[in-house]
């Protein structure tokens, strides 16, 4: 035989009380606390990496060695391109098919931007971006494809620009040693910053 239970009103006013002290603590526990633990850990283990691995120049934050920044002028070595035009907020790659127009076009823009033929072709992620639009890094082709440009606008030997980016290579590989990557960033600040 089923009874059907009935329940006073301060019976459904304790079950709601006691509900709303689990959340809280529960929010408490799941927002506050654990990410306090997390950060606390973070900061002590790894300090700059939970700061963001910012990086300064001259007594000011540059920027970020884990977010690429858009260098247009051509004593700078540039990043891949971004789909979100380097917008950290709004990480993320284009979308668009291989075979859209859009991207072709763009592809194309690039393309001659670097003066590319095909006795001289680009390396493939210098034309491509990268999935989040923020990759930090070129490979090491990138960069010396670049190499030349950077050296004429800062009246360099090429040497010496080629010197800095084998000193700047990462022990990060996308496949193999010829594909060892450079961050952007770090190697644009050691431009500046040599004594020549």
């Amino acid at each position: 035989m089923n009874e059907n239970p009935t329940y006073s009103v301060t019976g459904l006013i304790d079950q709601l009380s006691a509900a709303v002290r689990i959340l809280a603590v529960t929010m408490f526990i799941c927002s506050g606390l654990y990410t306090a633990i997390l950060l606390f850990v973070g900061k002590t283990i790894f300090p700059a990496g939970a700061s963001g691995s910012l990086i300064s120049s001259d007594g000011r934050i540059a920027g970020s060695e884990l977010i690429a920044q858009k260098f247009s002028r051509p004593e700078y070595f540039w990043a891949r391109p971004s789909a979100v035009d380097y917008n950290a907020a709004s990480a993320g790659g284009s979308n668009l098919s291989p075979a859209s127009a859009e991207l072709r076009k763009r592809a194309a823009a690039t393309l001659k931007t670097y003066g590319a033929t095909v006795i001289n072709p680009v390396p493939a992620d210098l034309v491509a971006a990268s999935g989040s639009g923020l990759d930090p890094h070129i490979t090491a082709a990138a960069a010396r494809y670049q190499a030349g440009r950077v050296a004429n606008t800062r009246h360099l030997p090429v040497e010496k620009v080629l010197s800095v980016i084998d000193d700047q290579l990462s022990a990060k590989t996308l496949s193999g040693k010829n594909n060892q990557l450079v961050n952007v960033l770090k190697l644009n600040l050691i431009l500046d910053h040599q004594q020549y």
